[in-house]
């Protein structure tokens, strides 16, 4: 398979490297000001770049028909334009806030603690993501989706920075050196607490996942998410 790299930070080397073991070939390695030269032999694109590249990178892939998986957050204002366009040009398109077979789990058991914990108002969610200090998005996109899972099993109805607040859910964002991405999900009430945790160890897993959804969605039209690579 030959693919795209829409994006080469510290996530594109990631995938270069699990994708060569995998027996694949890189044909491009896009990084901030370089062209698409190489993208038009791509059998997939695979976009882990700046929110302000994001949205012009998928829709570059998705006007050449190519597939395209991507990581990328915080340029999610664009979402539903991404989507019409897919529609429009019958492509194949992946979004994922974490491509991480543990983090996808995590939101099987996040979804799973939030039906739960309904029917018990009076524990309080708070929720707390730790990212490295070079990610620029605050709150990270894994956060977004824990909040946004929670929201639509709970009586909350948004989320916001900081603390919790009446029916906002609260999301603490910290940004350590070298911190691949923690996500916890605390439901505290006066006389103790309960606490879900995903603790990622390197980006190897984020990258493994990214590759496997390149994997996967050859052949295939639509717009899928990892709950579809993993059959979840």
């Amino acid at each position: 398979m030959r693919i795209a790299l829409l994006g080469y930070g510290k996530m594109g080397h990631a995938i270069e490297k699990i994708a060569i073991e995998r027996g694949h070939e890189i044909v491009l390695r896009k990084s901030e000001n370089d062209t698409f030269d190489g993208l038009e032999i791509a059998d997939v694109a695979i976009d882990f770049s700046a929110p302000s590249s994001a949205f012009t990178h998928i829709t570059e892939a998705l006007n050449r028909n190519i597939p395209i998986i991507s990581g990328t957050t915080g340029w999610l204002e664009k979402y539903d334009e991404i989507v019409r366009l897919c529609q429009e040009k019958n492509g194949s398109f992946i979004y994922g806030s974490n491509f991480s077979l543990g983090v996808n789990l995590f939101f099987l058991l996040n979804e799973k603690l939030a039906q739960i914990m309904k029917n018990f108002p009076e524990y309080q969610v708070q929720m707390e993501e730790i990212h490295h200090t070079q990610k620029l998005d605050k709150p990270s996109g894994t956060a977004i989706s824990l909040a946004n899972q929670i929201i639509e099993n709970s009586n909350y109805t948004s989320w916001q920075l900081g603390q919790t607040q009446n029916e906002n859910i609260g999301i603490e964002a910290k940004r350590i050196e070298n911190v691949p991405g923690t996500h916890s999900v605390f439901y505290k009430s006066s006389i103790d607490e309960i606490e879900i945790k995903h603790t990622a160890h390197s980006r190897e897993g984020f990258a493994l996942g990214a590759v496997i959804a390149a994997e996967w969605i050859l052949g295939k039209k639509g717009i899928f998410s990892m709950k579809d690579v993993l059959g979840l």
